[in-house]
């Protein structure tokens, strides 16, 4: 059964190495986030609160166990959020309450995507 809304923008979009984590999931469509700034980490990108054009993101419909799995790629600890690495938030899209992963550490603002897409350089 599926009970979370989580939007992705990084390695668990479709056509991206992490994608197969929402093997299952209910693909639900696409937004933009317009609270958040994305950030380019090289190997995988980071959003952080902040106004932006918008962050293209993913829409899943996924069940505990996948949210889960999800939470374990993203260093996600419940019980001591101020340690992890990406924080678990709530936040509102076109389609409700989703999950979202926000970055819990420092970034350099130089390292802006502006145009809310992550594409990794192959």
């Amino acid at each position: 059964m599926f009970e979370h809304l989580v939007a992705v923008y990084g390695s668990l979009k479709r056509g991206h190495f992490n994608h197969d984590l929402l093997y299952g999931a209910e693909f639900v469509g696409e937004d933009f986030l317009f609270d958040f700034t994305l950030y380019d980490l090289g190997a995988f990108p980071a959003i952080k609160r902040g106004e932006s054009d918008g962050v293209i993101v993913e829409i899943y419909r996924v069940n505990t166990q996948q949210l889960h799995r999800l939470d374990q790629l993203e260093g996600f600890n419940a019980e001591e959020p101020h340690k992890s690495f990406y924080l678990r938030v709530e936040v509102e899209s076109s389609y409700g309450d989703v999950w979202v992963y926000e970055f819990n550490r420092e970034v350099e603002p130089h390292k802006v995507i502006v145009s809310g897409n992550w594409c990794p350089q192959v």
